[in-house]
């Protein structure tokens, strides 16, 4: 295993590790961890590893949430 495929592994462990937490989360919660995992998936990508579509859509999801929130507090 090359220092590239155990830094893909300690990645993967991460994301799946923000994923738990992320889904057992209430809403505000799930935003605050939003940034850590966007960050998380991005660094995967970049390191050419395949990112599971789970976790794609779920990084999807926080991002229309947070979209969604950001509306929700602009005044009318």
């Amino acid at each position: 295993m090359t220092n590239d495929d155990v830094e893909i592994e300690i990645l993967m462990q991460t994301a799946e590790g923000l994923e738990r937490e992320i889904l057992a989360a209430h809403r505000l919660d799930r935003l605050s961890l939003r940034p850590e995992f966007n960050r998380v998936l991005a660094q995967l990508r970049v390191g050419h590893a395949r990112v599971p579509n789970r976790m794609v859509r779920l990084g999807q999801i926080l991002n229309e949430e947070a979209a969604e929130d950001l509306f929700d507090n602009m005044p009318v």
